[in-house]
């Protein structure tokens, strides 16, 4: 089944291509310039740190609905083990196999492709098996510091969590950003609570995965019209599941991360970060997120921390 035109309408108004040159890897990150940064340090008034990753567990939120993506498997290599010797000093050390995807988590660009293509035009076929992406991968992304707003959805339609298939709208942005006192501007990363995490952290790992509220096919105009570097949710699927569009999945997937070459994220835990922003009444603050520097990955885990 082709792409609906609407699809591509919408594609054709947000692209980026050529924006930053042919040669681009890092998309919308561009936005993030040193003023930007400054700008946002800015916004620390207390220092109050809210660290917004899950735990990086076997028991994670991972139920086997996306095929591969495993939680952590950890084990431990060396249990205080005298390697130089007896009487030296002992070591424990531990080995991990995970999904890249499996927490809190960065999309790459190259993690989907549509048509064939990749963001800034390059084939589809430039991901290999051995090799992984060959451009725009993960470890193109040196760094991601910069102004974070929460649009908190939930709490701006008067609720602690959102429906399982909510699809949020712009009109639904707007009324967070409202709430937030705070207009998101150029280089931000935007984060959006829905409430959604809140399944997972009672233990419910099938319902948070589904059903899911999550971002409407029409929010990517909304980051693109605000030049948004990047975006992040509390939910597994980023964008509602099941579609809203029948038999359309991960349209959002599409326009994001191929067409704008916007990174994106999923299975942030913004709970904590929601009660700290009501109580000082405040939703902007500076946002360290970098991820894990793999080379030629689709995706990374990431801890981020919102200092405020």
């Amino acid at each position: 089944m082709s792409l609906p035109d609407a699809f591509h309408d919408i594609a054709k108004r947000v692209n980026n291509w050529g924006r930053w040159g042919s040669g681009d890897e890092i998309g919308t990150l561009n936005l993030i310039t040193d003023d930007v940064v400054r700008q946002a340090a800015a916004t620390v008034r207390t220092g109050h740190r809210v660290p917004l990753a899950l735990p990086l567990q076997q028991d994670g939120v991972q139920t086997g609905m996306i095929p591969g993506r495993v939680n952590p498997l950890h084990a431990m290599v060396q249990i205080n083990q005298e390697i130089f010797g007896p009487g030296t000093v002992a070591c424990s050390d531990d080995v991990v196999t995970m999904g890249l995807q499996a927490a809190t988590h960065w999309d790459a660009l190259p993690h989907v492709s549509h048509s064939g293509r990749l963001y800034n035009g390059r084939p589809a076929h430039t991901v290999t098996a051995h090799g992984g992406a060959g451009f725009s991968g993960i470890g193109t992304v040196r760094h991601v510091v910069s102004r974070g707003v929460l649009l908190d959805v939930a709490r701006a339609r008067g609720t602690d969590r959102l429906d399982g298939g909510y699809a949020v709208t712009p009109e639904d942005l707007d009324a967070a950003e409202e709430l937030a006192g705070t207009r998101v501007r150029a280089g931000d990363v935007v984060l959006v609570r829905t409430g959604q995490i809140q399944a997972c952290l009672a233990g419910d790992r099938h319902g948070y995965a589904y059903p899911s509220p999550g971002l409407s096919i029409r929010t990517p105009e909304w980051f693109h019209a605000r030049d948004v570097a990047a975006v992040a949710n509390d939910t597994l699927t980023f964008e509602v599941f099941p579609p809203e569009v029948e038999d359309l999945w991960l349209p959002v997937h599409a326009l994001d991360l191929v067409e704008m070459g916007m990174p994106q994220g999923q299975n942030w835990n913004l709970e904590k970060l929601s009660t700290a922003c009501g109580e000082a009444g405040r939703y902007a603050f500076l946002l360290t997120a970098t991820p894990e520097p793999f080379t030629g990955a689709t995706g990374s885990p990431v801890a981020p921390v919102a200092v405020l």
